[in-house]
C-alpha cells in the first residue's frame, strides 16, 4: 500500500499524470502514423491522399449548399396564383435530391479512394510490430504474458484503422463543415444566429470532450481486466494437461469468473457513463436547435425572413446536430484508439537488447571451431550463472556439457544461439565472436534441437519442412527416416499430411521430438547444439535416435548438453559444469578413472536406473 505521502493511482497527482502521459503518448501516436499517409514513396499514396480530400472537400460544399435548394422550393410553394413558379419548386425539389445524392455519392467516392491507403498502413504497422516483437530477446519474451501481448497488438492494429479512417474523414470534415455553416449563418441571417451555434458546439464539445475523458479511465479499467481475463483463459488452455492432472477445472473456472466479474463491474459503469454522455450531448444539441428555431420564427413572424429562410436554419442545424452527435462516439472511439494504439507503440519502442553491430559482417563458417573464452554471464546483475567459462570445441568435435540443475549447461546453448549477449569474455565461433556477426547468419549456422520441441499447428510435413525453406519431399523424407519417424508418419491415415495440432498435442513427446530432430536435421547446419534432445523419449527410441544424432553430427561441430550421461559416453570430450564453473574435464573413461564430481554422476544415475 503507498503511503499517506505517496500519489496513488487514485490521488489526484497520480492521476493528473496520467492523463499527461497520455495527451504526450496521443500525439506521439500521431506523429508516428502521420508517414504512412504521406510517405516518400510510393506516389500513390500521396495522389490517394490528394484525391480523398478534394472530394472530402468537393462533398461538403455540395452539403453546405443543399438547404438553399430546398429553401428556394419552400418559398416557391409558399406562393399562390402563379402556376410556373411551382414547376420552378419541383426543379428546385429534383436539384435538392440530386444535390444530397451528389453529396453521399462523393462521400463513398472518397472512402474508395482512401481504402487502399488505410489498409497499405495498417498492413506496415501490423508487419512491423510483428518483426519488431521477434526482434525483441528473449528476456523480455519470457516476462511477458502471451495473451496480454497479443491482445495489445489486436487492439493496436484495429485502433490504427480506426484512427486512419475518422480521424481524416469525421473530425476534419465536421470541422470544415462548421466552419462554412457559421459563415453562412452570420452572412445571410444575422451574427446571434452564429453566436448562438458556436456557444452550443462550444458547450457540446467541452462536455463530450470532458465526460470521454472521464470515461477514457474507465475504459483503461475495462481493457486491463479485459486483458487479464484473456490471459488466464489462455494460460489455463495451454497448461489443459496440467489442469487435467490436478482436477483443477472448477480451480480455473473460479480464478476465469473472477477475473470477468471484474471486467462485468468495469463494463457496467462505463455503460452508465455512456448513458449520461448522451443525454448530456443531446440536451445541449436540442436547447441550441430551439434557440436558433425560435429566433428565426420572430423574424418569419415580423417579416424579416421567409418560410423558406426558416426551413433553411432548420435544415442547417439538423446538417450539424447528426455529425455532431456522431462526434461523441467518434472522439470516444479516437480516444480509446490512441490509447490501444500508445501500448503497441510502447511495445515498437521497447528496445531489443540483442541487436546486430552497425558494421556486423555474415558469419564466414570455415570448420565450426566454437569457442568460449572466460564467459561470465547473468540473467540478473545480482545472479551470476557463468564464471569464466572457457570451452573450445574443435571442428567435428563433439562435447558434452553436463553438470546438475542450475550448474549453466543450457544458458552456454543460449550465448551460443546469442539469444543473450555474454557479460565479459568472448564466445567465438571460427575466430569470429559473435557479437560482430549478424544474427540472421549465425542463427543459420547453428542447428539445435532442444529439449521440448514445440510445433506449429499445421501438418507433419509443414513442421520438418520448416528446418529448411523450399525443401522438396524427397529431402523431407530422407530427414524425417534420419530421426527414425518415416515410417511412423506413413502409417497415419493422412500421412506428412497430419495436423499435429497447437503446440504438437495430437502426438506423443517422443514423436514430437523426432520430428524436431528431422527438422534440425533438414537444416543440415554446420553446427548442432543438442539440449537434452533425447530426455523426452524412452530408453529404445533414445538408442536409436542417438545413432541418428550420432551420424548426424559426423562432420560437423557437436555440443551436447545432457542430463542422461549415458548418451555422451561417446563424446570425445565432457565437461562438468557446477555453480557455473568447469570442475572437470576430460573423456568419459579419463573422468571415471578420476572418480570425482563426474564420476559421482555417474554412479547415482546407474543406481537410479537399475532400481
Amino acid at each position: 500500500m503507498p503511503s499517506d505521502t505517496t500519489a496513488g493511482p487514485g490521488t489526484p497527482g497520480a492521476e493528473n499524470s496520467i492523463e499527461q502521459d497520455e495527451r504526450l503518448s496521443g500525439l506521439r501516436t500521431i506523429r508516428r502514423v502521420a508517414p504512412y499517409l504521406w510517405p516518400k514513396d510510393p506516389a500513390w499514396v500521396r495522389q490517394r491522399v490528394i484525391g480523398a480530400m478534394a472530394l472530402l472537400i468537393f462533398s461538403k460544399l455540395i452539403s453546405v449548399a443543399t438547404p438553399f435548394f430546398y429553401k428556394g422550393a419552400v418559398d416557391a410553394l409558399a406562393e399562390e396564383g402563379v402556376p410556373m413558379l411551382a414547376l420552378g419548386a419541383v426543379g428546385l425539389t429534383v436539384a435538392y435530391g440530386m444535390a444530397r445524392l451528389m453529396t453521399v455519392g462523393f462521400q463513398q467516392l472518397r472512402d474508395a479512394v482512401f481504402a487502399r491507403v488505410g489498409q497499405r498502413a495498417l498492413r506496415m504497422l501490423a508487419l512491423e510490430t510483428f518483426n519488431h516483437i521477434h526482434a525483441l530477446s528473449m528476456r523480455y519474451h519470457i516476462t511477458r504474458k502471451t495473451g496480454g501481448l497479443s491482445r495489445i497488438i489486436e487492439r493496436g492494429v484495429k485502433g490504427v484503422d480506426f484512427l486512419l479512417r475518422f480521424l481524416l474523414f469525421s473530425i476534419g470534415p465536421l470541422v470544415l463543415e462548421l466552419l462554412m455553416v457559421g459563415v453562412i449563418l452570420a452572412v445571410v441571417f444575422d451574427f446571434y444566429y452564429l453566436l448562438v451555434v458556436a456557444v452550443t458546439i462550444g458547450l457540446y464539445v467541452w462536455f463530450t470532450f470532458a465526460v470521454t475523458e472521464w470515461r477514457v479511465k474507465l475504459r483503461r479499467e475495462m481493457n486491463d481486466q479485459d486483458t487479464d481475463a484473456n490471459q488466464k483463459a489462455i494460460d489455463s488452455l495451454l497448461n489443459f494437461e496440467t489442469v487435467k492432472y490436478f482436477g483443477a477445472e472448477k480451480r480455473e473456472a473460479e480464478r476465469y469468473d473472477s477475473a470477468m466479474a471484474k471486467y462485468e463491474v468495469a463494463a457496467i459503469k462505463t455503460s452508465y457513463s455512456l448513458s449520461f454522455l448522451n443525454f448530456g450531448q443531446s440536451l445541449l444539441i436540442t436547447c441550441g436547435l430551439v434557440g436558433v428555431m425560435i429566433m428565426a420564427a420572430l423574424g418569419v413572424q415580423n417579416g424579416t425572413l421567409t418560410v423558406g429562410d426558416f426551413v433553411m436554419v432548420n435544415a442547417y442545424m439538423v446538417q450539424i446536430t447528426v455529425p455532431l452527435n456522431f462526434l461523441g462516439t467518434v472522439y470516444r472511439e479516437i480516444r480509446q484508439a490512441l490509447v490501444d494504439m500508445g501500448e503497441m507503440f510502447n511495445l515498437l519502442e521497447q528496445p531489443a537488447e540483442v541487436v546486430d553491430a552497425p558494421d556486423a559482417n555474415e558469419l564466414q563458417v570455415d570448420g565450426g571451431r566454437v569457442e568460449l573464452d572466460g564467459v561470465h554471464f547473468g540473467y540478473n546483475a545480482d545472479r551470476a550463472i557463468l564464471r569464466g567459462v572457457s570451452i573450445t570445441a574443435e571442428p567435428g568435435e563433439m562435447v558434452a556439457i553436463v553438470g546438475s540443475t542450475g550448474s549453466g549447461k543450457s544458458t552456454i546453448g543460449r550465448l551460443l544461439f546469442r539469444f543473450y549477449d555474454v557479460g565479459r569474455g568472448a564466445l567465438r565461433i571460427d575466430g569470429q565472436d559473435v557479437r560482430e556477426v549478424t544474427q540472421e547468419s549465425l542463427h543459420r549456422a547453428i542447428g539445435v534441437v532442444p529439449q521440448d520441441t514445440v510445433l506449429f499447428n499445421d501438418t507433419i510435413r509443414y513442421n520438418i519442412a520448416y528446418g529448411r525453406d523450399g525443401a522438396t519431399q524427397q529431402e523431407i523424407e530422407e530427414a524425417a527416416r534420419s530421426a527414425q519417424i518415416h515410417d511412423f508418419i506413413l502409417s497415419l491415415p493422412d500421412g506428412y499430411e497430419t495436423t499435429v495440432g497447437e503446440r504438437g498435442l495430437k502426438l506423443s513427446g517422443g514423436e514430437k521430438q523426432r520430428v524436431g530432430i528431422a527438422r534440425t536435421l533438414l537444416k543440415d547446419p554446420p553446427i548442432l547444439l543438442l539440449d537434452e534432445a533425447t530426455s523426452a523419449l524412452d530408453s529404445e527410441t533414445e538408442a536409436e535416435i542417438q545413432d541418428a544424432l550420432m551420424h548426424a553430427g559426423r562432420g560437423r561441430t557437436v555440443l551436447t548438453i545432457a542430463h542422461r550421461l549415458s548418451t555422451i559416453s561417446e563424446a570425445d570430450r565432457i565437461i562438468v559444469l557446477e555453480k557455473g564453473e568447469i570442475v572437470e574435464q576430460g573423456t568419459h573413461e579419463a573422468l571415471l578413472e578420476r572418480d570425482g564430481r563426474y564420476a559421482q554422476l555417474w554412479r547415482r544415475q546407474q543406481s537410479e536406473e537399475e532400481v
